[in-house]
């Protein structure tokens, strides 16, 4: 009997323990502990039982369950779109903002360029198009913002008797981000040690072209390894057309498809792989 007290009181104090503690929900991760402040930019906390205060951005916060029930959510993680597919690159967002990337995953470097076709050409459409062309690259990557570094744009300038003329141009560089990357646990639990696929669509962009290209393939892809990498999907694998090991990247997957993203020096590559 003072056996069975003890285990019910037990059991009490550990429900009361849970009850007095916050849960914060991230990106990607769930985190039990207890919340000390929020700033302007950053959740601070400490792990139950300890008193090292650790930081989170905002960014990276979906929302916090407090130990009375409250639930506070932060806009700031709510404010970006999903981009499932490089269909979805108008959902690519750019900022030039440094505070709106912090605490998000870092991708890549992405980069366009764009020239106007005759000295007539309208500088604002040229300069949009290498905005599409980047975002093109960003959603292939599988990134929702990026942080623009650099832009560098010129005007047409007519020609003269001792020189031609020459188009507006636009050139962008920055760098692709993302709010949310796919779990690696989820995704070998979806393909189930399978090793041997068929890459159905190919979406690749050349550096210098002036959009992207859809092919439908029936191309075998093969996974030799699946590595983590910081968080990032990495797969060692093989496809059809390029019978050499190459490194791809898995940017998003549901159950029926997965995409893959990988790049050689002037093409920037999407694969859509039946599962």
């Amino acid at each position: 009997m003072k056996k069975e007290i003890l285990t019910i009181v037990a059991i009490a104090l550990t429900t009361l323990c849970y009850g007095q503690i916050d849960t914060i929900f991230s990106n990607n991760e769930k985190i039990t502990c207890n919340v000390k402040e929020i700033t302007p930019d950053a959740v601070k906390y400490t792990y139950p039982g300890e008193e090292l205060l650790n930081s989170m951005y905002k960014n990276s916060v979906q929302k916090i369950v407090f130990k009375n029930g409250r639930v506070q959510t932060f806009a700031e993680a709510t404010s970006f779109k999903k981009v499932n597919s490089v269909d979805d690159f108008e959902n690519v967002a750019v900022t030039q903002v440094e505070s709106e990337i912090k605490g998000l995953f870092k991708l890549g470097e992405v980069g366009s360029k764009a020239k106007g076709t005759t000295t007539l050409s309208n500088q604002e459409r040229v300069k949009d198009r290498a905005y599409r062309k980047m975002k093109i690259v960003a959603a292939m990557m599988g990134a929702n913002i990026i942080y623009l570094t650099n832009q560098r744009t010129e005007g047409n300038k007519p020609g003269a008797h001792d020189h031609a003329g020459t188009s507006a141009e636009a050139n962008l560089s920055g760098v692709a981000y993302t709010n949310l990357l796919p779990s690696i646990d989820e995704f070998k639990k979806l393909i189930n040690d399978k090793k041997n696929f068929t890459a159905m669509q190919e979406t690749k962009l050349w550096s210098s072209a002036s959009d992207m290209t859809k092919t439908s393939i029936q191309s075998k892809f093969i996974i030799n390894s699946i590595t983590n990498e910081s968080g990032l999907i990495m797969i060692n694998g093989i496809l059809q057309e390029t019978p050499k090991n190459i490194t791809f990247r898995v940017v998003s997957f549901d159950q029926e498809y997965f995409n893959v993203y990988y790049e050689d020096k002037i093409s920037s590559y999407n694969l859509k792989i039946k599962i």
